[in-house]
């Protein structure tokens, strides 16, 4: 463990060379705390320690009940002092996580829309040698503000069972409260010597402004790069190839006639779906791109999405590897996302590497990439806020298709699982009925790939939402004949 937590902090300090405080701005209702949660999710991913503090957190704390938009009107004296110590609290325990936690960058999310507050926070960094970067999120668009409203502040703990439109009313003042005393960032004089970026209208527009370091760029271009419209993610592993049937990992052989069916079945889950728009990515493996030739679609090849490099064990089993590498072999056991093959990758190197696909899966609209094992890990960990120690571990099975619907101005997906067995050859491959969770306290759990007793033939669709760690779970199977044997059932080598 020690090992571990030393390669990490040494890692973060190539990323970083002094902690940074990121400092949201803005009026209520502009996606900050959206921008927020998918920076500090993205920064975790490529393995820089970040964590956010929201001050509506701090401040629901200590009052305890939320009354009314006059909590926020800046000549209420009493809770403008309440909310100044709150801020001040957030603020010591920003401290506390950048200079005891080995935390490398803290979100301080707030409206922050006095000059007041941002120099009492730039004092704070000055004080403990922590760099500030502001992010100001800026939109005029009523129909974007009213979305966010109705999408995430009628949930919100401060209106517990309030009326929709009583909510949207209360909040539109709260707002009103904020604007008589906003002050936005002055590029030209008062602020033009700090360090930010203003986002205009959900992404539109940017003005950046004296970016400091290496790690600043990353954040500028990622905030740059993320849109907030409905679109959906379709993930799965290419169809079983030959390789698979025989427990070796890597190479480069083609699909066996159980991956043929995968990709015809994945070829009528396109259709039936009426994915017209769909765009198709794949890698430069043979695998992959005979399961999307059967589509009958266009496709991408992408060489990054190509699977893990095991170096000199591609192509050998395990059982091969742990012969041949014995202290190899122990290595990866003790620290699997950090180890690195002879010759090859580690998943470490794997995440580096995928970024441009995130980068562009952020920016597109409904896509389909056929990946691989380790691959699909890597950004399911992304999407999902999955720390680098349950990367490795997350359970992807071939001929399962991993549905992902990214919430506007929500941290988190919605998921569907789709599953496929085989049956008889007249009727083809079939969706499997039951309800499954997807994910449960923190844990990936997909189906189990094993085989087992199977669900039942005749059980209609069914769907259940649920929320579990501010993901949106909807998992979707529908009905089956189940016939001669589950695709699954072929042991899948762990890369």
């Amino acid at each position: 463990m020690y090992v571990c937590l030393s390669f990490c902090s040494a890692w973060a300090s190539y990323m970083t060379n002094s902690p940074t405080v990121i400092v949201m701005i803005g009026l209520p209702a502009r996606g900050k705390t959206y921008m927020s949660k998918k920076l500090t999710r993205y920064l975790n991913w490529i393995g820089v320690p970040t964590k956010v503090f929201n001050l509506g957190v701090y401040r629901r704390e200590a009052v305890k009940a939320y009354k009314s938009y006059d909590f926020f009107r800046h000549d209420n004296k009493e809770a403008m002092e309440i909310r100044k110590q709150c801020a001040l609290v957030a603020l010591e325990d920003v401290k506390g996580y950048l200079t005891e936690e080995a935390g490398q960058i803290a979100v301080f999310d707030a409206t922050n829309t006095t000059r007041e507050r941002r120099d009492l926070i730039l004092d704070f960094g000055k004080e403990n040698a922590f760099k500030v970067f502001f992010v100001e999120s800026v939109c005029d668009d009523p129909e974007v503000i009213a979305a966010n409203i109705l999408e995430v502040k009628v949930s919100s703990p401060d209106y517990p069972e309030r009326h929709r439109e009583r909510v949207m009313d209360d909040f539109l003042k709260r707002i009103e409260c904020y604007k008589v005393t906003y002050q936005p960032l002055d590029p030209d004089e008062y602020d033009k010597d700090l360090s930010f970026i203003k986002v205009e209208n959900v992404g539109r527009r940017f003005l950046v402004n004296r970016v400091q370091d290496y790690i600043q760029s990353r954040i500028v271009y990622y905030l740059m790069n993320i849109q907030v419209h409905s679109h959906s993610l379709y993930l799965c592993r290419h169809g079983e190839s030959n390789h698979n049937t025989e427990g070796r990992i890597g190479g480069d052989s083609e699909l066996s006639p159980g991956g043929k069916q995968f990709a015809h079945a994945l070829r009528g889950f396109i259709e039936e779906h009426k994915l017209s728009d769909l765009k198709v990515w794949t890698s430069q493996l043979r695998r992959t791109i005979q399961t999307a030739e059967e589509l009958i679609v266009p496709y991408e090849q992408w060489k990054i999405l190509n699977e893990i490099d095991a170096g000199v064990c591609e192509e050998m089993t395990y059982d091969m590897i742990q012969n041949s590498f014995p202290e190899e072999f122990a290595l990866r056991d003790q620290d699997k996302y950090h180890y690195r093959y002879l010759g090859g990758e580690s998943y470490q190197d794997l995440v580096q590497r995928l970024e441009p696909v995130i980068m562009e899966l952020e920016r597109q609209g409904n896509v389909l990439v056929i990946c691989h094992q380790a691959v699909m890990r890597c950004l399911l960990a992304y999407f999902l806020d999955k720390s680098a120690d349950d990367l490795p571990y997350l359970k992807c099975p071939l001929h399962t298709v991993l549905k992902l619907s990214p919430v506007a101005y929500v941290s988190g997906v919605a998921t569907s699982c789709i599953k496929y067995c085989s049956a008889s050859p007249r009727h083809g491959l079939h969706q499997i009925c039951q309800i499954l969770p997807l994910f449960h306290q923190g844990t990936c759990k997909f189906p189990d790939i094993s085989g087992g007793n199977g669900p039942s033939p005749h059980r209609p669709i069914q769907q259940v939402p649920d929320v579990l760690n501010g993901i949106e779970i909807r998992a979707l199977r529908s009905s089956c004949k189940l016939g001669s044997r589950c695709l699954h059932s072929v042991p899948v080598p762990q890369v």
